[in-house]
This record gives C-alpha cells, structure tokens and sequence, in this order.
C-alpha cells in the first residue's frame, strides 16, 4: 500500500511538471504611499497592453463620487451629477445651486478646461465651491477626464 502512494505521488509530480512550464512568470509588486484623500496611481499591469483610459478613469473617478453622481438621472448631492458634462456649459445642469463663479464663468467643459479645473479647481476658477476636488496626478485627470468624455457620447441613457 506505501509503494502504491509513493507511486502516485510520483506520477503527480511528473505529470504536473510536465504540464506546466519551468520558467516561472514574473511577479511584480508595489506598495504605492500615498496621502489622505489622493487617488491611486494608475498602474497598468502590462506595459505593451492597449489602454483604455476611460476604464482606468472609471476606476479613478471613485474619488469623486463621494461628491458627485455618474449615473444618468440620479440626483446631484454636494456637487453636480456629472454624467454628459463634457460640451455642457457650466453651472447649467438644472436644480444645482452651484457658485457664482461657475455660472458667471461661461466656460464649456470640454478636456482642456476640465483638466485646468481639476488640477487646482479655485485656482481656475476662484470663488468655486469644489474646495476639496484638486486631481494632482496628470495621469489620473487624463483617465477621469475620459471617462467623463465617455458619458457624454454613450447611447444608454
């Protein structure tokens, strides 16, 4: 009966080493320090691989949506609900109380404006209400700004 298991064990061994490849893949991994309230960097696990931004920035947009809503039809809470926001005019989404430095601005938001407003949102446009918004990483306002872009010229709503 223990040369019947020792057997086994030994067929097992050959035959998942035969199976698989001797050359074991390499393992990246990173531990990424950030401060309180920062979003994380973007990392892309293969380098070579095609980006989706508006995929990336859909995972970095979970750092606004404490503040803001994506979803069409669902109710704007402390800031606007910002799905369709690229071409909209700001401060022009209906029921919002937003500033007067939003309203008065005359700004449409497109990707040039909306990455000058995130990267330092009172230095934009000063006297606005989104104190707490400040998207440092250019990576992660590129993704962000996608994925807003993505809203805006989607079929489902």
């Amino acid at each position: 009966m223990r040369n019947r298991a020792i057997l086994a064990a030994s067929l097992l061994t050959v035959m998942v080493t035969a199976c698989g490849s001797s050359e074991q893949p390499e393992v990246l991994e990173q531990i990424v320090v950030r401060e309180r309230g920062e979003a994380a960097p973007i990392v892309q696990a293969d380098p070579a691989a095609p980006t989706d931004l508006a995929a990336l920035g859909e995972d970095a947009f979970q750092m606004c949506s404490g503040c803001h809503a994506i979803e069409a039809g669902a109710p704007s809470s402390a800031g606007p609900n910002l799905r369709g926001v690229v071409g909209r005019v700001a401060g022009s989404l209906d029921g919002y109380p937003y500033s007067d430095a939003l309203t008065g601005s005359e700004v449409t938001w497109d990707e040039a404006s909306l990455d000058l407003y995130l990267a330092d949102p009172a230095g934009y446009l000063p006297g606005t209400d989104m104190l707490a918004g400040a998207v440092r990483d250019e990576e992660n306002r590129a993704a962000i700004i996608a994925y807003l872009a993505s809203t805006s010229t989607d079929d489902s709503e």
